[in-house]
This record gives structure tokens, C-alpha cells and sequence, in this order.
């Protein structure tokens, strides 16, 4: 009998999902950090921020969640908010074209801010992001 082994076929990788590309939780969480952070401290996003709670670590908090899950990372997020997306989350409030341009724009700066490392990725994922805010305007 020998000592060595014949090398096992090793399974192939998952395939890097969005998550995976854009940079994992960390990114997910710097990008949200960062929109935050303009929406409280750039008066261009004012009529925004006034939207929101004073507090915004909730929003800090579940932010991330979401997006990992939207872009095929952990579920956590739907999981614990079943059959929640943000049309319905955010249907109780007056969206403006403004506003709507206000978090895509706020968006937009924070994505580019952090630099996740797939450019490519990250300015998609806020085209997308921007169409999805727009689209809850009225």
C-alpha cells in the first residue's frame, strides 16, 4: 500500500456573486457608513435627511443587511423582514423626484467614496440603485 494518495478532484467554486466582488460585508457596511455621514452632514441632502429619523443607526444597521442580500450575499436582512422590499418599506412616505435624486445622488458619492474594488460593479450597482430610488417617486 502506498503513502501517497491520488490528488481528489477538488469541487469547483461557487461563483463570486456581486457580494463576493463588490467586497463582502465590510464594503457594504463602509457604503452605508458613507451615505449616511453626507446625508447628515451635506445640506444639498437636506429635504432628505429630513425624512428620516434623528437617529439614523437603525438605518446604519439594516442598510447594509439589505444590500448584501440584494446582491447575493447573506439573506439575513429577508429573513427577518418576510415579504418586505424597499417599494413597500418606504410606500408610507412622500418621495419627490428630489429626494428620490437626492439618495441616488448621496448614493452615488458614497459608492464612489469607498471604492469597492470591481468599478465596473459598483457604478452598476449604483445605476441600478438610482433607477430603483426614482422609481419610488411620485
Amino acid at each position: 500500500m502506498s503513502d501517497t494518495q491520488a490528488p481528489s478532484p477538488e469541487a469547483p467554486a461557487a461563483p463570486a456573486t456581486p457580494f463576493d466582488k463588490l467586497g463582502g460585508m465590510p464594503v457594504l457596511q463602509a457604503i452605508a457608513d458613507r451615505f449616511y455621514d453626507l446625508m447628515d452632514s451635506d445640506p444639498a441632502y437636506a429635504e432628505l435627511r429630513a425624512m428620516h429619523a434623528p437617529d439614523l443607526a437603525a438605518m446604519r444597521r439594516s442598510l447594509p443587511g439589505f444590500l448584501a442580500g440584494w446582491a447575493g450575499g447573506p439573506r439575513d436582512w429577508f429573513e427577518a423582514n418576510p415579504g418586505k422590499c424597499m417599494m413597500s418599506l418606504h410606500k408610507p412616505f412622500t418621495i419627490t423626484r428630489a429626494t428620490a435624486g437626492q439618495w441616488a445622488e448621496a448614493m452615488r458619492r458614497a459608492i464612489e467614496d469607498v471604492a469597492p474594488a470591481d468599478q465596473q460593479l459598483a457604478q452598476a450597482m449604483a445605476g441600478v440603485l438610482e433607477e430603483m430610488a426614482l422609481g419610488m417617486a411620485r
